[in-house]
């Protein structure tokens, strides 16, 4: 008995272990594969992404200046980061937010001469 009463005086005067989420946040790790990002203004078309995808969840099409991407088939693996040739694409450190229903992600070139980029979220539902 006289053990756990020291133990617990001893506990009162510590500094608490864990972290006051959500007022302090935890920092991702320097690795943490979040979600895929791709940079329109670098990115050629080029298709290497897509072709390289073990999930196929990139497809390239260079006549509609569309890139579009499949975050829910996606299995982060990186393949297409390390190969891309503009490195127009990364991992970010952030996870996805959690959604209520499933989307694509649909990024489209406005005009190759000016390098404009415009994307939007389709749904899939």
């Amino acid at each position: 008995m006289l053990g756990n009463i020291k133990s617990v005086l001893l506990n009162l005067a510590k500094k608490p272990v864990t972290r006051m989420y959500p007022d302090v946040k935890r920092n991702y790790f320097e690795n943490t594969r979040g979600h895929l990002i791709n940079d329109m203004e670098k990115c050629v078309l080029c298709g290497i992404c897509q072709r390289v995808c073990p999930s196929n969840c990139i497809k390239v099409n260079r006549d509609e200046a569309r890139w579009e991407y499949n975050p829910f088939e996606c299995v982060l693996c990186g393949v297409c980061v390390e190969r891309c040739v503009k490195k127009s694409l990364k991992l970010d450190s952030a996870y996805r937010q959690p959604a209520s229903s499933k989307y694509r992600v649909e990024l489209l070139m406005e005009s190759r001469e000016e390098g404009k980029a415009a994307g939007k979220v389709k749904s899939l539902a």
